[in-house]
């Protein structure tokens, strides 16, 4: 490979980290966005569920209320482990995309 056709694949190889470095940073927001969200409706439902807890006149109501609670943040930390694998997945293959235009170019990969 000669200088010149090295030029070109050092910018575009340049220009490929960049656009990588974008992605991750839009994603990397709309992550923490999402974290922040679950977080907040965690606390809250966590702090519904502690004044239940204390209304309870039975131990076997206060049972139902721990029982209510642990069933519900269960399934909400699912939805979210799949939301956030959702968004790592599409992080992955954006970033990727940036590179995979760059590889198709080299004299290499022809």
């Amino acid at each position: 490979m000669t200088t010149d056709e090295m030029n070109p694949f050092g910018k575009d190889s340049m220009d490929a980290a960049m656009a990588s470095a974008g992605v991750w940073m839009k994603n990397a927001q709309a992550m923490a966005v999402e974290v922040v969200g679950y977080s907040k409706k965690s606390l809250e439902g966590s702090a519904a569920a502690l004044e239940k807890l204390l209304q309870a006149k039975t131990l076997e109501r206060a049972a139902e209320v721990q029982s209510e609670y642990l069933k519900t943040s269960y399934e909400d930390f699912m939805a979210e482990a799949a939301k956030l694998g959702q968004l790592y997945a599409g992080l992955a293959e954006e970033a990727y995309q940036a590179f995979e235009r760059v590889l198709a170019k080299t004299p290499a990969a022809k």
